[in-house]
């Protein structure tokens, strides 16, 4: 075999620039490599939002890369790693900018994706592929790379660390009040489509103060979107006034947010995954993206799940036709999702409360995470 795989790795690259969701989903992987070979070096090459939200992950050391930083950026990592080389390079970055990026950094094994999941050419940058894997979850096929490894003990933990500064930010915006938090947008890039109704959110809103007594907090980033979204929520709330956060919290903030709310509600995006990462009841709203592909995992069964509706709907497909994890690029597909789906969702979480989440995620269960996925 020309380039075989090592046994007994001394120095780990981890390839995987973003987003936030996908790199909340990566660290399962990092915690089993971890165990398996807990004297290793793990390096990971991460982009600089998520480094600010993973900072302090315990025993690895982070090499942070600016997205935007074009070739002068790529050179400027090459020569902070000119003397490093990695036992094997696990390449989980499916796109031709972390290719080229990788071209620079010294590695005697690099490890891809098999040619189904694999993107943007990735194979022509791999020494060696994953085993194919129908059908996996974001998170699994994450763990892919661990079990090539050799790793067997793939049991699911995160303890993504919350500075004190964190913790007292999110204090300060709760206030003692018991929390809902809703991000309503995922990122507005062209044709993402993965946003509901401000109609529909708003009388959620409404629903949680009148049925629970939560104060909701609206969080996201300062984008136009983002603004006229929480402008059209709050004109539509009639009982409950939400708190607007957009753009005034820290990633880690954000996240210590999360993990003090009693729920979290929003589309395929960073804090559904944030949340899962956090063990926090959450709501994921799917109608555009697979859920059995992207769902926050220990609330996968949770979800709001309208996307084989959608695929029917405007594909005019069976969701069994077509390929795994398509999008379903309609602007009104996430219309098909109504209050009332949110609504009896969140009702059902909060009655089981963070003891309803998937046994699957519980750290200490001995059991495999495969285990747990019957279309795996």
């Amino acid at each position: 075999m020309k380039h075989p795989l090592p046994a007994r790795p001394a120095h780990i690259c981890v390839l995987r620039l973003s987003a936030l969701g996908d790199v909340c989903n990566l660290v399962p992987t990092v915690r089993a490599l971890q165990r398996c070979w807990p004297d290793a070096r793990i390096s990971w090459i991460v982009g600089r939002a998520e480094h600010s939200l993973l900072a302090g992950l315990e025993g690895v050391e982070f090499v942070v890369y600016d997205k935007h930083s074009g070739v002068a950026g790529m050179r400027a990592l090459w020569r902070e790693l000119a003397d490093t080389r990695f036992d094997v390079l696990l390449h989980m970055q499916q796109s031709i900018r972390a290719s080229l990026l990788s071209l620079g950094l010294k590695a005697r094994v690099r490890l891809g994706y098999d040619r189904e999941r694999a993107k943007d050419w990735q194979t022509f940058f791999t020494h060696r592929r994953l085993a194919p894997h129908p059908r996996a979850h974001v998170l699994q096929s994450f763990m892919d790379f661990a079990r090539a490894l050799g790793v067997e003990d793939d049991r699911l933990e995160w303890g993504i660390p919350l500075p004190d500064a964190a913790i007292g930010e999110a204090q300060e915006f709760l206030d003692g009040r018991p929390a809902l938090v809703i991000s309503p947008c995922a990122s507005p890039r062209p044709r993402n489509y993965r946003n509901w109704t401000a109609q529909g959110y708003a009388a959620v809103i409404d629903h949680a103060w009148r049925r629970h007594g939560l104060t909701t907090f609206l969080t996201g980033g300062n984008s136009d979107q983002e603004r006229e979204m929480c402008r059209l929520i709050r004109a539509g709330v009639s009982e409950a006034e939400p708190v607007e956060l957009l753009g005034r919290t820290s990633l880690k903030g954000l996240l210590a947010l999360i993990a003090r709310a009693r729920a979290v509600i929003a589309p395929d995006s960073g804090p559904v995954h944030m949340a899962n990462a956090m063990h926090t009841p959450v709501v994921g709203l799917y109608a555009t993206t697979n859920p059995q592909r992207a769902a926050p995992w220990c609330w996968r069964e949770q979800v709001v799940n309208r996307y084989p509706d959608a695929v029917r709907h405007y594909l005019h497909q069976s969701p069994d036709d077509i390929a795994w994890g398509r999008r379903v690029r309609h602007e009104a597909a996430m219309s098909l999702i109504t209050v009332d789906d949110v609504t009896e969702r969140l009702d059902a979480l909060l009655a089981l409360g963070r003891d309803g989440e998937d046994d699957a995620c519980d750290p200490i269960d001995g059991r495999s995470l495969y285990q747990e996925s019957p279309d795996a």
